[in-house]
């Protein structure tokens, strides 16, 4: 099931929140656990189970910690315990067809038999929950946060559905008080739901619209210059509209059911570095890296040398995490190379001004990764990248052109038009430029309905169109 499909539009939520509503406060974590359960369940009932299990192990492993102590040796015994079997879970069923793949590579070229596995099924969200998991049993080490006494609150955490398959990364820390105690009102409720639809907008009507010019110029065999870059351009936008149009949508579900969560994207196409893009983009996982993989590594404070390789190991992992190709590993390499570059440029993370030529090498940059992301292997990357760099000035292809269509092409324009114009009023606001009153969103809302009809009637024509973001 996912947020963008009829059955939880007109089915799943109604009946959820109609229940969730009726329950006393103190049941709510049993409505949002069991409600959590089916939405995961729609999918395959069996992963479930593993489902559990993580939360139970993380749950049982957050309370050792507690009476060992904070930061004593056997808690940190605990710690370890815990973060290898989360890691262990994490890395069988991501990558251990990946890890097969490449060994049987290795083992043809060398003329050996190749190994058998079965093929292991990817369940749908786990790197997320997995890393909400590893988050709580850290801080419990750390004494961050004190763990939860009531087990239904934890597993209700591992579960919410609203951020459960694409994030936002959530931590128990900063949700804990919200499960104690949390508001419910009218205004809340309404914010929730003018969030939920622009996200629901951002994903149906825009990223959904310029799918097929991606998807078309990557599946071509020999894409000319126009071709390639039109595709680069498409996907770029495409991936920020699916991605921020879902984070938007959990954080909508969030405030319907009386949590606020923290954003996740703040206007990453106007950054002017790629140290600038990482704090604007997948901004949960960012700042995750940063609080639970790149600090303990050693962060800056060991020297120039080793800041460089934290970075690069850092962003090497992160591209790693995103799934079990080596396109990804290359990604992470192409983001953590150029903040190394930048960090001893003493390129600044929070301009003043704005600089249109640093801006568009950095929105250059960030495209040139899309690439590598978007792409099933390397060489299928390196193929793209020659069609994109070789400038043969013939147009687009005839067998491009046969699978899109105008209205793709004005919902891109659209898109980036709409990026402009949000971009212009972040950087106006960073100078203290109002361009919106408080009441802005009072009145965007009536004018936000008949658009997110609109979007319904598309997907309700048009066949089902997963996130990006599922296959991570």
């Amino acid at each position: 099931m996912v947020f963008s499909s009829n059955i939880f539009l007109f089915l799943f939520l109604p009946a959820f929140l109609g229940l969730y509503y009726l329950t006393p406060f103190r049941h709510r974590s049993w409505v949002i656990l069991i409600g959590s359960y089916a939405f995961y369940a729609w999918w395959r009932v069996d992963f479930v189970l593993l489902f559990f299990a993580v939360t139970l192990w993380n749950y049982l492993i957050g309370l050792g910690i507690h009476r060992a102590g904070t930061g004593t040796a056997l808690a940190r015994k605990w710690v370890a315990v815990g973060v290898a079997g989360d890691l262990a879970t994490l890395g069988y069923f991501k990558y251990a067809n990946f890890g097969v793949d490449s060994l049987n590579s290795l083992l043809v070229s060398a003329g050996s038999q190749p190994l058998e596995l079965a093929h292991i099924i990817l369940p749908i969200g786990i790197s997320f929950y997995i890393f909400q998991a590893i988050s709580y049993v850290v801080d419990v080490y750390r004494g961050d946060t004190e763990p939860t006494r009531r087990f239904v609150d934890f597993a209700a955490f591992i579960a919410l559905f609203p951020q459960l398959i694409a994030g936002p990364v959530l931590r128990y820390k900063d949700l804990a008080d919200q499960f104690a105690y949390r508001t419910h009102t009218m205004e809340k409720f309404g914010e929730g739901a003018v969030r939920f639809m622009q996200g629901f907008v951002k994903k149906v009507f825009i990223a959904d619209s310029i799918a097929p010019l991606a998807d078309n110029a990557f599946a071509l065999a020999d894409p000319t210059t126009a071709d390639a870059w039109l595709g680069a351009l498409a996907y770029t936008a495409q991936l920020y509209f699916d991605f921020s149009g879902y984070s938007d949508m959990a954080i909508g579900l969030g405030l319907m059911m009386g949590f606020r969560f923290n954003e996740n994207f703040n206007q990453p196409y106007v950054s002017q570095s790629i140290t600038e893009f990482w704090r604007r983009w997948h901004i949960s996982l960012s700042s995750w890296l940063r609080d639970y993989l790149y600090v303990p590594l050693g962060g800056n404070r060991k020297g120039t040398f080793k800041t460089y390789r934290n970075l690069m190991l850092t962003m090497l992992l992160g591209g790693l995490w995103h799934g079990a190709n080596w396109t990804f590993l290359l990604w992470g390499a192409w983001h953590g190379g150029i903040l190394a570059i930048e960090r001893w440029l003493g390129v600044s993370a929070n301009p003043q001004g704005f600089r249109v030529l640093r801006w568009a090498l950095t929105l250059l940059l960030v495209v040139i990764g899309w690439v590598t992301f978007r792409a099933s292997s390397i060489g299928e990357a390196f193929a793209f990248y020659q069609a994109m760099f070789t400038l043969d000035g013939s147009g687009l292809s005839a067998a491009y052109l046969q699978g899109i269509r105008d209205l793709n092409i004005a919902i891109l324009v659209l898109a980036y038009g709409v990026i402009a114009a949000m971009g212009l009023r972040d950087r106006l606001h960073q100078q203290g430029i109002r361009v919106t009153g408080p009441g802005w969103r009072s009145v965007a809302a009536p004018l936000l309905v008949p658009v997110f009809a609109l979007a319904v009637l598309k997907l309700s024509a048009e066949s089902f169109s997963p996130f990006l973001y599922f296959q991570f």
